[in-house]
This record gives structure tokens, C-alpha cells and sequence, in this order.
């Protein structure tokens, strides 16, 4: 099945970070995560280069969102360490990282419903900002307006721009939660199952804005559907039992047969 992220190949991308010899985006070093008696995540070490992506893939208590737990500090390790384009960022607390550049979406959907999409951009652009706070209305020619605007236009909803959030088809809230995941010039998103329950139409949708998105931006997917996951990264990384059990391409993950049996249920079509 044909690759394309718009981009070229994995390896030309990372023959190009490596010989400009940017930094890491992230450096994930021994991290563990334990609930109590539970252990969540043991001993997880990898890296993802500049402007690379990532998908971490694995069955369900895999510890998928746990990782993305810690590397946001929503619920932080408890052992190892966690690097943000070369800074030590395994104390901060979330806001931190996110004025540091570092992104999330959720797989619930976190939006104000009773707000507009343009609203809840316009939100998503004050907030990252040192104004968050002022109670002043934005004129028409306002930075954080004209950034909504500018993502409305990248995420595919600017016709509905004034429409409430409590109107919009689930795949659309989809697209309003990229669009604020990408406010204030983002550094790395972390997006936890963004094709969750879209149809097809969605999904494909969902691709296009992904592939699309400037090749600077980094980030790391997980996603069930692998022919959303698999078609939009550079990488992947799967997970099992809260450990890391195999990286690889695309190409290579698609046709392992371990990966198959244990993660596909014997194929993947």
C-alpha cells in the first residue's frame, strides 16, 4: 500500500535532520509511570527528531496515553527523564510545556460547545499568549482574531466559522480541535486518536489536514486505524504492556508479522 505525507520519504527526512544535526524534539529517557501497585509504564526510551512524526501504536492498556500523560506532566513520571528540544522539562507543570511550544489534543473532545468555532480558536490563540487575561474585545485587526481566522482556513472550517460547536458533526469538532492544538506557532503536537469515531469521508479528510500541515511542526500519533496512522508518518513505534516493543517504517510495521498476529489479529487489509 502507497505511502505519501507530502514530504518524501522517511529516510530523506531524517538524512536531513540528522546532517543538519538539529536537536531532538523529544528525548524520552527510563520513563516510568506507576498507580499505586500498577505499573503503566516501565522503563520507556526513545527519541523523535525535529519535525519528524511519529505514530506509537498498541493495543488497548498498551500505556499510550499514559506516555502522552507524561511528556504533557498532565500525570508526570515517577521515574526517568523527559527533554523538549533539549531542555529538561520532567518537573514543569503542563502550562509550562505548552508555553515552551509543546501541544496536545485528547481523545474526548475538550471544547466550549456554546461557543463558536471561531470563538473557540480565537481561545486557543489568546491563551498562549501573555494578553490571555486582558478583559479588552478584540478589534478587527487583533493578532489572536487574525490567527483564527488563518486556522479556521487550515483546518477546512472556515465556512462554518460562526457556527456553535454544539452544532458541528463530530468529525468537524475533530478538525476545531487541530486547528487550537496548532495556536501560537506550536513546536510538537501530540494527538491521541483524532479518526476515533469518523467515517470514512472524515477520515480521509483528517489525512489531508495532517499531511498538510507545515513540515516544521513535529508529532506523534495514536491512532487505531492504521490506514490514518500509518499513512501520515515518518515512524512508528509500537508499545505492549506499558513497555516499547518495536520501531520501524511503515512499511516494515504493516508487514511484520509479530505485529500482525498480536496488534492485527493475523492481517491487515
Amino acid at each position: 500500500m502507497p505511502r505519501s505525507n507530502g514530504s518524501g520519504p522517511r529516510s530523506e527526512t531524517a538524512q536531513r535532520v540528522e546532517q543538519a544535526g538539529a536537536a531532538h524534539a523529544l528525548d524520552i529517557e527510563g520513563v516510568g509511570r506507576t498507580f499505586g501497585a500498577v505499573v503503566a509504564l516501565a522503563d520507556v526510551s526513545f527519541s523523535v527528531g525535529a519535525g519528524e512524526r511519529r505514530a506509537v501504536l498498541g493495543a488497548n492498556g498498551a500505556g499510550k496515553t499514559t506516555l502522552f500523560n507524561a511528556i504533557t506532566g498532565d500525570f508526570p513520571a515517577t521515574s526517568g527523564r523527559i527533554r523538549f528540544f533539549g531542555e529538561d522539562v520532567t518537573d514543569l507543570p503542563p502550562h509550562e510545556r505548552i508555553r515552551r511550544g509543546l501541544r496536545r489534543t485528547y481523545q474526548h473532545s475538550l471544547l466550549f460547545r456554546g461557543l463558536t468555532i471561531l470563538d473557540n480558536l480565537y481561545l486557543s490563540c489568546r491563551g498562549v499568549t501573555r494578553r490571555r487575561y486582558s478583559l479588552k474585545r478584540p478589534g478587527k485587526d487583533d493578532p489572536a482574531l487574525r490567527m483564527a481566522k488563518e486556522l479556521a482556513h487550515t483546518v477546512r472550517l472556515d465556512h462554518l466559522a460562526d457556527t456553535p460547536v454544539s452544532e458541528l458533526a463530530y468529525g468537524q469538532q475533530r478538525q476545531l480541535e487541530i486547528g487550537m492544538a496548532l495556536s501560537g506557532a506550536p513546536r510538537f503536537i501530540l494527538f491521541d486518536e483524532p479518526a476515533a469515531g469518523l467515517s470514512s469521508v472524515e477520515r480521509r479528510e483528517l489525512i489531508q489536514i495532517l499531511q498538510a500541515l507545515p513540515r516544521h511542526i513535529g508529532y506523534i500519533i495514536i491512532e487505531h486505524d492504521l490506514d490514518v496512522a500509518l499513512r501520515v508518518v515518518d515512524r512508528v513505534t509500537i508499545m505492549h504492556n506499558g513497555r516499547l516493543f518495536k520501531h520501524g517504517s511503515p512499511e516494515e510495521i504493516e508487514t511484520d508479522p509479530e505485529v500482525q498476529r498480536i496488534y492485527l489479529g493475523g492481517g491487515h487489509g
